[in-house]
């Protein structure tokens, strides 16, 4: 099964670095052609909730806002009266998918065991609510677990699947440039490592996303080295025929109002630059898109006018509802934590294209569309 960019890596940062109208508007105008040729018109999204179940946190990396120190203001940690009550609150609106990701707290044990803390919460929701989609736990989360409880990575995952989490959130990958990790998350796994987990979880079976953090200190070098390595990932699941891929890919720009100064400061503004995203949004889909065809914006962090922009840049996909987030609105976001699916059909609408509702694995959910 052979697959080929339809730029080079070359290409790629080239035209990141372009300021000439003509490559921008052929950057547009070819991402969104492709987009079309390989996933046609429609727009999906997905009824999701966010549960972000603890913001207490062993790490100190340097673009977040939302971690707390046990004892300090504002930690806070769910019990799972909390977490099922949220997910009551999902159901009523229709959710198929609870998306779930938190601090890594070292108090979180049941026995002494990390992953006995976590399997507990995972039966708890599929135990009562069995139709809910869980797409949880990072690969960094993965990696915390089997180093709580000296396991391998591979018995984290299985017990995860085996419990009921269908699908794993490819976020932590940051940039994956270990020049870039030592300054913006020195304490998180490198490189290496995050790849290898979500290879692991492809060769047991279990889905994954893809995203990159950008626009703080990456070069467009490291942003085309991220997709690349993104790419190799998918094109080793392909070739070696493993039951799970890499769903979609998400473009996640750097919020940095609330973020600590240090960084902050060099980067140098509070809020994404927009042209930069876009550029960005239409490259991803140029490198990626016959390989991971489903690309989405952020409209947590580009807020809903922004991500309408980047649907006609290649992206094809608005993501979720979310009901709650507060990793990035604690960042100092604008985009608003929750969007009403009528608020979703409509702003699609509002570009002239049709949406369907999706699940998870981007299956299209049987309903009257607006084609």
């Amino acid at each position: 099964m052979s697959h080929s960019t339809v730029i080079s890596s070359v290409d790629a940062v080239n035209l990141l670095k372009s300021t000439s109208n003509s490559d921008i508007s052929y950057l547009k105008k070819e991402a969104d052609r492709l987009r079309q040729e390989q996933v046609g018109e429609i727009i999906t999204y997905v009824i999701n909730r966010n549960i972000n179940f603890t913001n207490i946190c062993e790490q100190h990396c340097s673009f977040c806002a939302f971690r707390r120190d046990a004892n300090q203001e504002g930690a806070f940690w769910l019990n799972l009266e909390d977490i099922l009550a949220k997910c009551v609150l999902a159901v009523e609106k229709k959710a198929t998918e609870i998306c779930m990701q938190g601090g890594l707290n070292p108090q979180a044990k049941i026995n002494g065991s990390s992953l006995q803390y976590y399997l507990q919460i995972v039966k708890g929701i599929k135990d009562n609510f069995p139709q809910l989609h869980l797409h949880a736990f990072s690969p960094q989360e993965i990696e915390f677990i089997a180093r709580q409880d000296d396991l391998t990575y591979s018995d984290v995952i299985l017990a995860l699947k085996d419990n009921g989490v269908g699908s794993m959130p490819g976020t932590a990958s940051e940039i994956l440039d270990d020049t870039i990790r030592k300054i913006i998350c020195p304490e998180k796994l490198n490189s290496e490592t995050w790849l290898e987990i979500v290879s692991t979880a492809h060769r047991l079976g279990m889905p994954t996303t893809s995203t990159m953090l950008c626009g703080h200190i990456e070069t467009p070098e490291q942003q085309v080295s991220h997709l690349s390595k993104l790419r190799t990932l998918q094109e080793t699941a392909l070739e070696k025929n493993y039951p799970a891929k890499i769903s979609e890919f998400i473009l996640l720009p750097f919020v940095g109002e609330q973020a600590p100064k240090p960084l902050r400061n060099r980067v140098g503004r509070d809020q994404p630059d927009l042209q930069s995203s876009l550029k960005l949004t239409a490259v991803a889909r140029l490198f990626l898109g016959d390989i991971i065809s489903n690309h989405q914006p952020s409209w947590v962090k580009l807020g809903l006018d922004g991500a309408l922009q980047a649907l006609q840049w290649g992206c094809n996909d608005i993501g979720g509802t979310l009901m709650e987030e507060h990793i990035t609105t604690m960042a100092g976001a604008k985009g608003g934590t929750c969007l009403e699916e009528e608020t979703i059909k409509n702003a699609i609408t509002s570009i002239n294209r049709p949406y369907r509702q999706r699940n998870t694995l981007y299956d299209l959910l049987v309903f009257t569309p607006n084609t």
